[in-house]
């Protein structure tokens, strides 16, 4: 494929933005992730997403991502996998600094913690790209205020898709505002599936073997207390749902919080 229709200067519309691509990082040969800059009337809650996408025979083609980024950064940046046939991200992997990409004027999504009930623990179940949302969300300081603890869980297959670990490990807890309540509040729990590691394994099989809560120092799920954010693959989210109103939990919404909240809208399958 030529580089041609990333190349094509594009003009904002009504519903989209025209934004540069200031920097690309490519995980693995399937994960990739880049920044872009931000125009200043984009808002948008940490943990929500828009479309993003380029101009391919005439028009938008456009497809939903998570903001990696805190509403509070000056960029925007995308955590996105490879798809070789993926109408969208066969010709996003492709894009280089100065590219230009269109971005959704209008932010949604169910991960936000305002539609959480007040609780002492946080937990966020990402498989994969799901870890996106999750990665604004544990920048927001609001997390920290609102919760005793934050327990982030990020399984995929091998342990180089674990996009940004060293960051969560190393940078995050050093963060100038963030670091103090980062060190005493957030727990990260990689596991992967296609390898041998020190987690092996799917998160589901952690949370009903009571492995996690182990490793954790405390019992099971509690409704009472706990709070639940998910977001990944299709299988995922179905089991955890089921574990979650297995365990009593209810789904929360804009107008009326509850005790859990999913993400269903994803980038490409």
């Amino acid at each position: 494929m030529t580089t041609d229709v990333l190349q094509t200067r594009l003009e904002p519309t009504g519903t989209l933005f025209v934004e540069t691509v200031t920097s690309v990082h490519h995980w693995t040969e399937t994960l990739f992730s880049f920044t872009a800059t931000r125009d200043q009337s984009f808002r948008f809650k940490n943990g929500e997403f828009t479309m993003i996408g380029i101009r391919l025979d005439g028009k938008p083609l456009l497809r939903a991502y998570s903001m990696v980024s805190a509403n509070w950064e000056d960029q925007l940046e995308f955590l996105s996998i490879k798809v070789p046939d993926g109408p969208l991200t066969s010709r996003l992997q492709y894009i280089r600094p100065g590219d230009q990409i269109y971005i959704g004027r209008k932010p949604t999504g169910t991960l936000v913690v305002s539609y959480l009930l007040p609780g002492r623990t946080l937990f966020l179940f990402a498989t994969g790209t799901g870890l996106a949302p999750f990665m604004a969300i544990i920048k927001d300081p609001e997390t920290y205020a609102r919760f005793d603890r934050v327990v982030l869980t990020h399984t995929c297959r091998f342990a180089r898709e674990l996009a940004y670990r060293d960051w969560i490990t190393t940078e995050l807890p050093d963060h100038e505002f963030l670091g103090e309540e980062v060190r005493a509040k957030l727990v990260y729990y990689p596991t992967v599936t296609r390898e041998p590691a020190h987690r092996q394994g799917r998160i589901t099989t952690f949370i009903e073997h009571g492995t996690l809560f182990r490793d954790l120092g405390r019992g099971g799920l509690d409704p009472k207390h706990d709070r639940i954010m998910i977001c990944g693959g299709p299988d995922m989210l179905a089991e955890l749902r089921a574990i979650a109103e297995r365990e009593g939990f209810e789904e929360g919404s804009s107008g009326r919080p509850g005790t859990y909240v999913i993400e269903k809208a994803f980038v490409e399958k």
